[in-house]
């Protein structure tokens, strides 16, 4: 499957942002998708994930409460609606896919998308 992240930008602190990935390719509905970040100078940290149903979510303590994932698996779309963002959130945000459900191990996703940007100015 292929993903494309898209919807990154810059946002004052406190503000919002949807984010958008696009899959194409294999069956959409039969991958759980994630989405993680990287800061720079950081390593990949992950930020929530949504069961290919998408009746099952997780998040990463950092941004629990603030961020919702949800997906369309009609359009083959997932989305990450980022609210009250604080400037730890800037990062380079990606989309992946996996066949199992996994929180937080990146290496158990088998496809990844380019990465959108998401800077937050305090």
């Amino acid at each position: 499957v292929q993903l494309q992240a898209f919807g990154g930008g810059l946002v004052q602190a406190g503000g919002s942002l949807r984010l958008s990935c696009a899959a194409c390719g294999r069956i959409f509905s039969t991958y759980h998708m994630g989405w993680f970040r990287q800061a720079p100078g950081k390593e990949r940290e992950f930020v929530a994930v949504i069961s290919r149903n998408g009746y099952s979510t997780d998040y990463a303590d950092s941004v629990k409460g603030r961020f919702t994932i949800s997906r369309d698996n009609v359009k083959n779309m997932v989305y990450l609606q980022m609210n009250s963002l604080k400037p730890e959130d800037t990062a380079v945000y990606y989309c992946a896919a996996a066949s199992f459900y996994t929180i937080s191990r990146d290496t158990a996703y088998e496809y990844w998308g380019q990465g959108t940007l998401v800077t937050v100015s305090s």
